[in-house]
């Protein structure tokens, strides 16, 4: 073949493998489809001035990446439209162009796939048991009809898998080898800091076990994929394929497993993101037993205490977890918890935000009996909850981002907010779809130079309380929030049922 052609082959590799990316700008698993076994041709921005004492991460590498695997997994694939060169997404047509310029090469043509296609997916993974126990992604191996297993040496082995966990992407595969395999031990992530040193290690487009350098760039990122999101954020360059390989510290301990970037073209421009050890080493013993892990429930919606959730509740500082709604029949409903609780506390553990509440519930096993602390009216107090069994479909916190269509009918209007507020009749009922029985004042308008419309009040929202209050009508929610403005208050805490959730807004006065 013509250097060309081989450069052609490549350049079209590179391609499909930023076909991953699903939109301009990202975060997407570091994973590579579609079998790539060529070299594919990326950027990599080396990270100029990293050293460790000796000059060199040589002896870093020298014990970690032996314990290093690739990890390829067979799937159906999925069905692609016909027309594009990759199933119709225009945005790479134009990364095609952008490839090959006006020089008349035939735009390569993939051809349509069947359901029953099979696929393969490459991704990484380490050893951490010498009898064959390995950690990697969950999403590099979820749905495999197929797992195999490449070692460092180039052996081949078919793997198991063992245990799965899809909230926290982690997996645990075992193979068989006729000797010991060398390992890799877990390290602290709970003592990194920013700017520390980390080597990432995989096999990222398929080209062969990699090395990169650089430091760690943020901790406690959240990328909304999960309930636990904790990721180390770094710098160090990881690329489809590097999912599930080992973060480690200089001293070749796995502080976290790459899992994901950020990326605006396929390929890093050093912000990948990393699940840590301490966090991924409880997961990973549980999931060594087989099977799946169960995590305790709660059943309530929780958001944020802000300051102005803080001042209009009477709280000396922001903090703990806002119950903005309670489910029927839930351990938090059987518990006692109200709506309007702010959590303080669950099992011994303080609680800084509703993260740390649904962290903290799920930790737990299904059944236990847990301690909540909660500040109710101006007082803290503490109750027991039994801990249920969270089911898929369950959650633990969640927020309500739903709007409903503005009704025709004029109301009260509340100057200092903003709002326009009508009475629930019949007619708005079915326009919003609500129950015969609910009750509340329906915001009709929203003056988008108020302090409503920045706290993010909208039309159709139903106020259903004001400062923990029940209110039924538009002049009862009017009064209130009157009341509270003549108490001195800095902010009003409206409960908003919006959509299937309920949500509390605060409203500062001095805005309005």
């Amino acid at each position: 073949m013509s250097p060309m052609n081989i450069l052609r082959r490549h350049r079209v590799a590179a391609l499909l493998g930023a076909a991953l990316i699903i939109s301009p700008v990202v975060v997407s698993f570091a994973q590579n489809n579609a079998g790539l076994s060529t070299v594919a041709a990326t950027t990599q921005t080396p990270v100029p001035g990293i050293t460790v004492p000796n000059g060199s991460f040589a002896p870093v590498i020298a014990v970690t990446k032996p314990a290093v695997v690739t990890i390829t997994s067979v799937t159906k694939a999925q069905a692609q439209d016909e027309g594009s060169p990759l199933g119709g997404n225009v945005p790479f047509d134009q990364f095609f162009q952008q490839f090959f310029g006006d020089q008349g090469m035939p735009m390569p043509k993939a051809p349509p796939q069947q359901q029953s296609q099979r696929q393969e997916a490459l991704g990484s993974g380490f050893i951490v048991g010498a009898d064959g126990t390995i950690v990697t992604n969950n999403h590099v191996v979820d749905g495999a009809s197929s797992i195999k297993v490449t070692l460092d040496d180039g052996t081949e082995l078919p793997a198991k898998l063992v245990g799965h966990d899809a909230k926290n992407d982690l997996a645990v595969l075992k193979i068989k080898a006729d000797k010991p395999l060398p390992t890799v031990k877990w390290g602290d992530s709970s003592k990194l800091m920013t700017g520390d040193q980390v080597l990432a290690i995989g096999n990222p487009f398929g080209i062969g076990t990699t090395v990169t350098a650089g430091i760690v760039s943020a901790r406690g990122r959240d990328l909304h994929s999960g309930p636990f999101d904790d990721f180390i954020q770094i710098d160090a360059p990881i690329n489809h394929g590097n999912s599930g390989g080992p973060l480690v510290d200089v001293n070749g301990n796995v502080i976290g497993i790459n899992t994901a970037i950020y990326s605006p073209n396929g390929g890093s421009v050093g912000v990948g993101f990393a699940i840590p050890s301490d966090q991924a080493e409880k997961v990973v013993a549980k999931l060594m037993k087989g099977g799946d892990i169960e995590y305790g429930y709660l059943g309530v919606q929780i958001q944020p205490v802000t300051p102005d959730v803080a001042s209009a509740i009477g709280i000396d500082h922001p903090g703990g977890a806002l119950v903005s709604q309670v489910t029927d029949g839930s351990p938090a409903a059987k518990a006692g918890i109200e709506t309007g609780d702010v959590i303080t506390g669950f099992g011994g553990q303080e609680i800084k935000d509703p993260k740390d509440l649904s962290r903290a519930v799920a930790d737990v096993s299904p059944g236990a009996r847990e301690t909540v602390n909660i500040w109710r009216k101006g007082k803290a107090m503490q109750i027991s909850a039994d801990v249920g069994r969270n089911a898929d479909d369950q959650k633990t916190a969640s927020n309500g981002n739903q709007s409903r269509s503005p009704s025709a009918e004029q109301g009260l209007r509340v100057p200092s907010l903003g709002l326009g507020l009508t009475d629930l009749t019949p007619n708005i009922r079915d326009q919003l779809n609500l129950a015969g029985n609910q009750r509340g004042a329906v915001v009709e308008r929203v003056n988008p130079d108020k302090a409503a419309s920045a706290a993010g009040i909208q039309p159709g929202d139903v106020i259903v309380g004001v400062d923990q209050t029940p209110v039924k009508t538009a002049r009862q929610a009017n009064q209130a929030i009157a009341e509270a403005g003549k108490s001195g208050k800095k902010s009003v805490l409206l409960l908003i049922d919006r959509g299937d959730a309920q949500i509390f807004v605060a409203v500062p006065f001095a805005s309005g």
